[in-house]
């Protein structure tokens, strides 16, 4: 049988440029929304951009310009008009009515974008929850569909509208995914109690910055690499052979973007305690963009809403190999007199970020000497294990015993472990 594959939706993407926005920022918002469009399967087919002193109550764009917009989709037999701004419930009733079309802000077109790419059972819950809430306050008359899930009768209680069926509905299903969630942050809570003995390392950045193509030259694995916006959504870890004896425990994470939704940060809390846990965070800066510092920027504000901004951070410029004009890097390089400047794809200037990154970790090591006695193999074993020992030599203590004097070095955060460890033998000395 043969199936006809589903034509793509015309669409035209609406933004408004008010005095908090300059031209240049509407602009690359807007075509960034159009992006996001034609990576959800749609094909933008116009751009509307409307000044105004703030947005309209009612309609989001003035009363003329929904009659511009109104007349466009007509005339392009339009299915979908995208606005590059939250809209609230009664701006999605009233602009439905007046342009006869399906309309989506921004942030609804980002959580499809998701739900398209999740992949794992996880991601698939984080961004069900995160759409649930996103529609819980934007329900309308249109949306019913959330009762058949319950299967209808009997669902509804006396005198209850379908809304007030629907936001019960979807009440008690974000009840569900939340305990879901909650299960699954405990399991990877004690997965990540388990890498303490590693430094941690995540590679942040924008989306389609090149973080997962970085992950793969520096851990020569082969993770799925796509050119596309939210291509990684699962956190990929993989070691990296940084340190002598001591692996890195190197993460990619899901990209950042402007105007991530607050929904999908709170719902990807699990995925982002990675970046919030880690010793060092990558800052991957596609640098063939024209206007990446607002990337720089947008990823930061992000850093900081999840509680990230203050982990040390080493800037990595990609991408170094497709600008058209080197002499741009002149003055990056003085702006970021520590960053790396690299091509993930074709692995210049790896062993440069490398000896960065090891120079980024070392700065919270602390070097210690500590004696303990030969017989307890177990506490030797562990302070090889988690530390980077410099020197080993076997003496005797004043009492006769047996010992070992390692001088070594760690991260501070292994000396937690390490204290009880060395406690009883605090006091041997050697004859």
């Amino acid at each position: 049988m043969q199936t006809t594959r589903k034509r793509p939706e015309h669409s035209i993407v609406v933004g408004v440029l008010t005095p908090a926005t300059t031209a240049a920022e509407a602009e690359d918002s807007l075509s960034e929304l159009a992006l996001l469009a034609e990576t959800a399967g749609a094909v933008v087919t116009d751009c509307v951009v409307q000044s105004l002193p703030r947005l309209n109550p009612s309609t989001c764009i003035g009363a003329g310009k929904v009659a511009e917009v109104a007349e466009l989709v007509q005339k392009r037999g339009t299915e979908l008009v995208i606005f590059d701004d939250d809209l609230s419930r009664v701006q999605l009733r009233n602009l439905e009515i007046a342009l006869g079309c399906k309309i989506v802000d921004r942030s609804g077109l980002i959580l499809d974008i998701f739900a398209r790419h999740a992949r794992t059972a996880t991601a698939k819950t984080q961004v069900e929850l995160a759409q649930l809430e996103y529609q819980r306050t934007r329900l309308t008359r249109q949306w019913t569909h959330l009762s058949r899930q319950q299967g209808g009768i009997g669902t509804r209680g006396p005198g209850e509208t379908q809304i007030e069926t629907d936001r019960r509905l979807i009440s008690r299903r974000i009840a569900t995914l939340k305990e879901r969630l909650r299960k699954i942050d405990l399991q990877r809570s004690m997965q990540r109690q388990r890498r303490e003995q590693f430094t941690r390392v995540s590679l942040v950045g924008y989306t389609n910055a090149g973080k997962s193509t970085l992950l793969n030259a520096l851990s020569g694995s082969n993770v799925e690499v796509e050119d596309r916006l939210f291509a990684t959504l699962d956190a990929t870890t993989r070691l990296v052979g940084l340190m002598r004896n001591k692996p890195v425990l190197l993460s990619d994470t899901v990209g950042f973007i402007r105007k991530l939704p607050h929904n999908l940060i709170e719902s990807f809390k699990s995925t982002l305690d990675e970046v919030r846990q880690s010793d060092v965070l990558l800052h991957v800066v596609n640098v063939t963009q024209p206007r990446f510092e607002d990337h720089i920027r947008v990823v930061r504000e992000t850093l900081k809403e999840i509680g990230a901004l203050d982990r040390p951070t080493l800037m990595v410029f990609n991408r170094v190999d497709a600008l058209s004009d080197h002499s741009v890097l002149v003055p990056l390089r003085a702006d970021w007199p520590d960053a790396a400047f690299v091509s993930a794809l074709r692995e210049i200037g790896l062993d440069d970020l490398k000896t960065r990154l090891l120079a980024c970790i070392e700065r919270d090591f602390v070097e210690r000497t500590a004696i303990v006695p030969l017989s307890e193999a177990k506490a030797i074993f562990h302070i090889h294990r988690v530390t980077d020992v410099l020197s080993e030599e076997y003496l005797y203590a004043r009492e006769g015993t047996a010992v070992a004097r390692l001088r070594f070095r760690a991260a501070r955060k292994h000396f937690r472990d390490l204290a009880p460890i060395l406690e009883p033998w605090k006091d041997l000395r050697p004859a």
